[in-house]
């Protein structure tokens, strides 16, 4: 336990510091490979979980504390002890006693002040709750500017769309339908012991627990990857046929370019500017047993990488804020400022206006983010609209959408998508 609250701790300082959760776990990870399984899957669970809760956690040991606690270290361990006694099953004592030793290995005076600290919350835990849940940003664990900006937008469903952001995120699996169906998928997986249930008109197969990808019957040979369900909508709302040209912008990692080669036997370019990131989309078509041609390239240059033939479809799952994965990536809550989201907005316009151009007559193009903000969403497609007389939208077929925003819910992630065709 004190190895992990150590690993734990030092994670958290990492991505408040302003770095992804996911490179500094991969970096963690590498530096102690004596980890068991056991402790690695503790780290990252702890890991996640604080930074899900950061700001009720925050708050409430900044009411825990006489003075500020300038020691960082120190600090970021509390919190994860924090984590620890309000939403895991550990023992409390455990807790509490490994996180006095692990203080010690930071500076051997501060082992009662953790102890202290610790144990006052447990004695005043219901009131250290309702002090802080008097505020948005305790309440719902979020930055208040991004509050704000949900109940600007959403009125009363800001507060759903906040708890859904705080929810663990279910594993989620996409049968490649050149193999297997889904429902013959779940049978593999009831005889595999795992419970899983399809979950959505797409066939997203929902499991009842996470499980490594090692133990899926067939994962290695290609029968399916894991995808959320709402990722799963993009390739049947693209609408692609055999034998068409297809451009898959910003591609990597390239869950939804193998999704459409599953879906029909079309010529598909996975364009991505990141040439590492790239890697990741052949890896994944290698193991699918499905080829595309790879490109490293900025999809709002296209002058740079195209080759002049037109396309009849495009996916421009442009950079976005991520506010709609939250589940999955609850650092970006305290990673985005506010100015990034006009930033962002600006980004997905150049880009849609760069890859229109190489659309063909009746052609069409799937915009789509994981955001729940209207800045980079509704309000992109507007503006561009308003700007492009040969372009027009068409409607979107999916129940769970509302004009093509998809809320988080318990079962899939926060999308957007927009539809659009080339009239001349």
């Amino acid at each position: 336990m004190q190895i992990i609250q150590k690993l734990a701790a030092e994670i958290l300082g990492e991505v408040l510091s302003g770095h992804n959760l996911n490179q500094v776990l991969a970096v963690t990870f590498r530096r102690n490979p004596g980890l068991t399984p056991q402790q690695h899957g503790a780290v990252q669970d702890i890991a996640y979980g604080t930074l899900r809760y950061y700001g009720q956690l925050a708050s409430m040991l900044d009411q825990l504390l006489s003075k500020p606690l300038t020691d960082k270290k120190l600090r970021n361990l509390l919190l994860v002890s924090l984590y620890q006694l309000q939403h895991t099953k550990a023992a409390e004592y455990a807790i509490v006693d490994y996180a006095v030793n692990a203080a010690k290995l930071i500076k051997e005076t501060t082992g009662g002040l953790v102890n202290a600290v610790l144990r006052n919350f447990l004695r005043n835990r219901e009131d250290l709750l309702a002090n802080v849940s008097k505020s948005e940003a305790g309440k719902y664990a979020y930055p208040q500017w991004w509050v704000n900006k949900l109940h600007g937008q959403y009125g009363p469903r800001a507060a759903d769309i906040l708890a859904a952001g705080n929810l663990h995120p279910p594993m989620t699996l996409r049968v490649n339908q050149l193999f297997t169906t889904a429902e013959e998928y779940v049978q593999l997986l009831a005889d595999a012991d795992i419970p899983a249930q399809i979950k959505n008109p797409q066939g997203a197969i929902t499991l009842a627990r996470a499980v490594g990808v090692e133990r899926l019957p067939g994962f290695g040979d290609g029968l399916v990857s894991v995808q959320d369900a709402g990722a799963q909508y993009a390739a049947g709302l693209l609408d692609v046929h055999n034998g068409m040209r297809v451009l898959d912008a910003c591609s990597a990692p390239g869950g939804k370019a193998a999704h459409v080669l599953e879906s029909a036997a079309v010529e598909l370019t996975a364009l991505d500017k990141d040439g590492e990131r790239l890697q990741r989309v052949q890896d994944n078509l290698d193991r699918l047993r499905l080829s595309a041609t790879l490109i490293t390239g900025d999809a709002a240059q296209p002058d740079d990488w195209w080759d002049g033939q037109l396309y009849d479809r495009i996916l421009a799952d442009v950079p976005c804020s991520a506010s709609g994965v939250i589940k999955r990536h609850p650092d970006i809550k305290w990673l985005r400022r506010p100015s990034d989201i006009a930033s962002f907005a600006l980004q997905q316009s150049d880009i849609l206006h760069a890859l229109w151009p190489l659309l063909k007559k009746d052609g069409k193009l799937l915009y789509a983010t994981c955001s729940v903000f209207d800045q980079e969403n509704r309000q992109v497609i507007t503006e561009f609209l308003a700007d492009t007389a040969d372009a027009v939208e068409l409607p979107i077929l999916v129940d769970e959408s509302d004009g093509g925003q998809m809320l988080p819910t318990e079962n899939h992630d926060g999308f957007f998508y927009a539809l659009l065709s080339k009239t001349a």
